[in-house]
């Protein structure tokens, strides 16, 4: 036993430190939240859905939690409207809007549309923080701008100029603002175990879902959960609220915003062969055309990344 705990050890050692497994991981967790959000639609109300999930990963990241929360509380208490911000904008905001947004379009469509979330990054890096890019980046960005544009008008960009837009996409066009702009502030973290950021973060979420849930409830639009919510919302809360932003957290300390951002790039593709395997989506020309774009975006603007002084 002491043999394997060893290899575990060295295993999650390792894992840790390499940003390219890391970010995998949360992308394939993030594209089966697209499809868990999708089977949710008609079986638990999007609000609900988010106030349900952070209650469960609260209660099940707690226990692990609070000897870290415990010891880092003097950190926290001088940080903790910032880290209230970061839940409620990153946690809560974000994957309100998301789950709306699949009751009115499909998880290819919001999987792809997430690879915008890099170039707002990047632009904001740019505008508040100065950071320079370089010329593979800039063609990087373009290329996924085009992917998203594609998916966005559904192969028809002229939609723009109409301003023919499917409800469920406008949607998940501002919570990809609203992610984006936590990935960008989440420079002010302070230093703190993942266990303690995770658990005060998901309280936060869990505050500022409150209100939400009420009003849906209220003005008649919640639905509680069926058999089939509750095992989305016990999906969600585990592996999208947990392990991915846990991972992604650290993903950004390996390699900064910029970079870790760009993997997001790799959630349409993983997320549309799960919408065709398991909800049976139709993969349209213009999706192959945009994952194309997109990838392209993704290994121009890594390899134009500047890379770190070893």
């Amino acid at each position: 036993m002491t043999t394997l705990g060893n290899l575990q050890c060295v295993f999650m050692n390792t894992y840790l430190r390499n940003p390219y497994l890391v970010m995998t991981t949360v992308c394939i967790i993030w594209a089966g939240n697209a499809v868990a959000g999708k089977l949710a639609a008609g079986h638990v109300s999007p609000m609900l859905l988010t106030l349900l999930r952070w209650i469960f990963a609260v209660l099940l990241i707690a226990p692990f939690a609070w000897g870290d929360v415990r010891r880092e509380w003097p950190i926290l208490r001088r940080h903790l409207a910032l880290m209230f911000v970061f839940g409620g904008v990153g946690f809560t905001g974000f994957n309100a809007l998301f789950y709306w947004a699949l009751n009115h379009t499909t998880a290819i469509n919001v999987t792809i549309e997430q690879s915008a979330m890099p170039l707002m990054v990047f632009l904001g890096n740019l505008l508040l923080f100065h950071i320079r890019f370089t010329l593979l980046q800039v063609v990087g960005f373009l290329l996924t701008v085009v992917g998203v544009v594609l998916t966005v008008t559904h192969g028809h960009p002229q939609a723009l100029l109409q301003l023919d837009l499917n409800r469920g996409d406008a949607l998940m066009l501002i919570a990809v603002f609203m992610y984006g702009s936590y990935t960008l502030a989440l420079r002010y973290k302070p230093a703190l175990h993942w266990r303690s950021t995770i658990f005060v973060l998901a309280l936060s979420a869990l505050i500022t879902a409150i209100p939400f849930a009420a009003y849906e409830w209220t003005a008649g639009y919640g639905r509680w959960p069926d058999l089939q919510g509750w095992g989305v919302v016990l999906y969600i809360a585990i592996f999208p609220s947990l392990f991915a932003q846990s991972l992604y957290i650290r993903g950004v300390e390996l390699i900064g915003p910029n970079r870790a951002n760009l993997f997001i790039n790799l959630v349409p593709i993983f997320g549309s062969l799960l919408a065709v395997t398991l909800l049976g989506e139709s993969l349209e020309g213009f999706h192959m055309l945009a994952i194309l774009f997109v990838l392209s975006g993704l290994f121009l603007a890594e390899r134009g990344a500047p890379k770190p002084i070893s």
